[in-house]
């Protein structure tokens, strides 16, 4: 494998610039100045030097991206959602292998590295979703793992509880549910399901939680309980989250007391105008904040471009940071705090780590996250793929 050594940069974190010299497909030297004969050399003067950008929350097979032009037809609820997904999936060929090629060809483009898709899993579909997503991602350099999301109901769709210990045993890597109040309503046979999967298949447990308010509020509670109790510290993510966006500072805060030392992390799509959880008060706490795009062109709707920096974009602007160092957080949440609630090794800027790198043409972290500007290189375990 060819060294290849970035001159000139600015990594994150680093004061000044610096050179990252990669061999082997790490990250070997960060250094002011750095000599190796032989090595393909870089030059991004200037440049943001950033870790591949973590995509923490995608539905891949749901994916209409590179297809023709499908007109949203569902209603403004989770429910039409649902139905209006569930009734169009055969009609679009839905999931279909060359969308999500093109996608993942377009996020690798972007930058982005390392994916969590949620893949449909019921008895309508079987394991047909997890086949797909695995052939897709065996055919672009992007990292994707996968959680067996019972999208349509666990409890209340019988057969669906089998299926997700047969994506378990063949291989997927996480485990999902959904409002095990507001659609299963029974959260505490619906926790004993997930957790049960989990702890027996030393999987990852994400859980979509949209249900909202108080309720939403007992929820995370409930959540940050089993995960204590099973001491799967670093295994387990609500994604959305509303109501910790609904609930009052005082409440919020303890809430994220609970999670942060339960381990439990929170990840956010800053979707439409649907609640956006406190990032400060979560991160203040320790709490580990991520951040994915939920659906991109699909039945669920019509937006999405794959760019993570865009998706950073629209969390500090829905959480209406203007200062840089808030801005940042977002920007962390699209990196460090994906990684870390993926569980990723080797991941960042220090050597060692796995060379999953992108450079933009941005002074400061910030900057990157409000203009957005074209990835100048994006390197994944040490081979450039685009520059």
């Amino acid at each position: 494998m060819t060294d290849v050594l970035l001159r000139g940069g600015r990594p994150w974190g680093v004061n000044g610039p610096a050179d990252v010299l990669v061999r082997d497909g790490v990250i070997e030297v960060v250094a002011p100045s750095v000599e190796a004969p032989g090595a393909r050399v870089v030059d991004v003067a200037g440049q943001l030097v950033l870790p591949g950008l973590v995509d923490a929350h995608c539905h891949l097979d749901k994916t209409l991206y590179g297809g023709p032009w499908v007109p949203h037809s569902a209603d403004d609820t989770l429910a039409g959602r649902i139905g209006n997904d569930l009734a169009r999936r055969g009609e679009l060929g839905v999931p279909s292998v060359p969308r999500m090629v093109s996608l993942l060809r377009a996020m690798s483009s972007y930058g982005t590295t390392s994916v969590r898709s949620h893949t449909d899993i019921d008895p309508q579909t079987g394991l047909r979703g997890v086949e797909a997503v695995r052939e897709a991602a065996a055919q672009v350099p992007v990292d994707v793992t996968q959680v067996a999301f019972p999208q349509h109901g666990l409890l209340t769709n019988p057969g669906t509880a089998e299926l997700l210990e047969e994506a378990l045993k063949s291989g997927v890597e996480a485990v999902g549910g959904l409002d095990p109040a507001g659609i299963d309503r029974d959260p505490v046979r619906h926790l004993d399901l997930i957790f049960g999967l989990a702890d027996r298949y030393g999987a990852h447990v994400d859980i979509h939680l949209h249900d909202g308010g108080s309720l939403g509020a007992w929820e995370v509670e409930l959540i940050t309980e089993r995960t204590r109790v099973l001491g799967l510290a670093g295994r387990v993510t609500i994604s959305h989250a509303y109501a910790l966006g609904q609930v009052d500072a005082a409440q919020a805060g303890k809430l994220a007391e609970g999670l942060a030392g339960a381990g439990v992390a929170v990840c956010t799509a800053a979707v439409y105008s649907f609640p956006v959880p406190p990032v400060k008060t979560l991160r203040a706490a320790g709490v580990t904040v991520a951040c994915g795009h939920d659906g991109i062109r699909d039945l669920w709707g019509p937006f999405g471009s794959g760019d993570m920096l865009e998706r950073a974009m629209h969390l500090a602007y829905r959480s209406t940071f203007r200062r840089d160092d808030d801005i940042e957080l977002a920007l962390e949440a699209a990196t460090y705090g994906g990684a870390r609630a993926l569980g990723l090794r080797g991941y960042g800027l220090a050597p060692g780590d796995r060379a999953d790198l992108v450079v933009v043409g941005a002074s400061t972290p910030a900057e990157a996250v409000v203009v957005r500007p074209g990835r100048t290189l994006v390197m994944k375990d040490g081979i450039v793929l685009h520059n």
